[in-house]
């Protein structure tokens, strides 16, 4: 009993020292300073590079140059416009996980490296109108962009053209238009200005006053809050997404920057044996506006910024779907398949002869050839296919499936919104 109640004593304080000392020491994984803020508050910088920047030879104190890739706007307001000039400094280099992708097949990735160095960058000088501003920012990701679009309705398989209510879909490889090379991109997150350091958009722009009606079809841009995939998301995980571009309608701003997009997983379906890939259907259905106002919508995507080697593209539906393996990946799995299969048969042939003495070089063989082909063949048919993989800070478009009324009264800061249809 006596020893029962001290070992009692003992473990209770050895948890009141542990919670304690735990408001002060973090027992998980080292918090990295270049770690993304929270993207609802921030901004979201694009830069375009003036010249591609190899991450192995970045060194301290060295500079960067582009320039703005998108207009700049935070709230209802234009910070910057597109092409403004934009210059950082590395500060240090840190080591970071890579994102996940769908480029190659699980035994290339088995033997690549999990990290790599990153620059960090503690401003960014950006060239307007009104000079130059500095603006803190942390860095996202660096490289080579590719525009996925919804596949239009097959009418023809003739030439891709843009018609109404047709879209051209980009190819793998890199391409942003008909050959014309993907451009390196530098994304960056940055803290917001001051308002009254922000240019506004104009008297017309910040006037929310009667009631605006967004059309079905209207685009939105937005910025993916969390990652998302066909392996690991599930049907019903919530999304998030930050609108990029006020949204606008007779000169006036509807959806202001920052709205926040809610979503879901509506069905995925992982890669699978025999090299079938997954696919993934993402709805959006309300959108929360930067003063708290929920607003119910109905949209679907239309769009994706991902990177030059993934191999996703987008259905009439807006439904993404990996593409099938290439000759790349299928050339490296029957690589694998061939290697696997000679060691095999090697390790067969002496299991056989050494267990059974009376067997003839023959038989051996004949066993060994029929055990290696089986685990070649099951090799091959398990591989699974290409995964969709939609990381953090993904640019999306997305659709309105239908009209969606906004009534403001600036006085009362109060807002109204009416869904048409059914």
């Amino acid at each position: 009993m006596g020893c029962g109640r001290a070992s009692r004593t003992v473990g209770g304080g050895l948890l009141a020292a542990v919670v304690s000392v735990g408001s002060v020491i973090w027992l998980g994984p080292p918090v990295s300073a270049q770690e993304p803020t929270s993207a609802n508050s921030s901004l979201y910088v694009k830069v375009q590079l003036d010249s591609p920047l190899k991450l192995s030879r970045v060194k301290p104190g060295d500079t960067v140059e582009g320039k703005l890739a998108r207009d700049l706007y935070a709230s209802d307001r234009e910070l910057f416009p597109a092409g403004s000039q934009v210059r950082l400094a590395v500060d240090h280099l840190e080591k970071r996980r890579r994102t996940p992708n769908d480029h190659w097949p699980f035994v290339v990735k088995l033997f690549t490296p999990r990290y790599e160095q990153y620059p960090v960058f503690r401003t960014v000088a950006i060239s307007g109108a009104d000079g130059e501003r500095a603006l803190q920012v942390s860095l996202i990701s660096i490289s080579r962009k590719r525009e996925v679009k919804a596949q239009a309705k097959k009418k023809s398989r003739q030439k891709k053209v843009d018609e109404a209510g047709s879209v051209e879909v980009s190819k793998s490889g890199g391409v942003y238009g008909s050959g014309k090379l993907a451009t390196p991109m530098m994304v960056l997150e940055a803290f917001e200005v001051e308002p009254e350091k922000a240019a506004p958009m104009g008297a017309e722009g910040a006037n929310f006053s009667g009631l605006e009606t967004l059309p079905a079809g209207t685009a939105c841009k937005i910025l993916l809050l969390g990652n998302v995939s066909a392996s690991k998301s599930k049907a019903g995980d919530m999304v998030q997404a930050r609108l990029l571009e006020p949204v606008l309608a007779n000169s006036r701003i509807v959806l202001p920057t920052g709205s926040l997009f809610q979503g879901s997983v509506v069905k995925r379906t992982p890669p699978r044996w025999g090299s079938r890939a997954g696919s993934l259907y993402l709805t959006f259905t309300s959108v929360t506006l930067p003063g708290g106002n929920l607003l119910p919508i109905a949209a679907s995507l239309a769009g994706a910024e991902l990177d030059r080697g993934s191999h996703t593209r987008i259905d009439e539906e807006g439904q993404l779907r990996g593409e099938r393996p290439g000759k790349a990946w299928m050339a490296i799995n029957i690589g694998v398949s061939a290697g696997l299969s000679k060691e095999v048969d090697d390790a067969t042939q002496l299991i056989v002869e050494a267990i059974v003495s009376t067997a003839t070089d023959a038989s051996t063989a004949g066993t060994a050839r029929i055990v290696s082909s089986c685990i070649s063949g099951i090799y091959m048919v398990t591989r699974h296919g290409r995964d969709v993989v939609l990381p953090r800070f993904t640019e999306m478009d997305i659709s309105l499936d239908r009209p969606l009324s906004l009534s403001k009264n600036a006085e009362a800061a109060a807002s109204v919104a009416l869904v048409h249809g059914d």
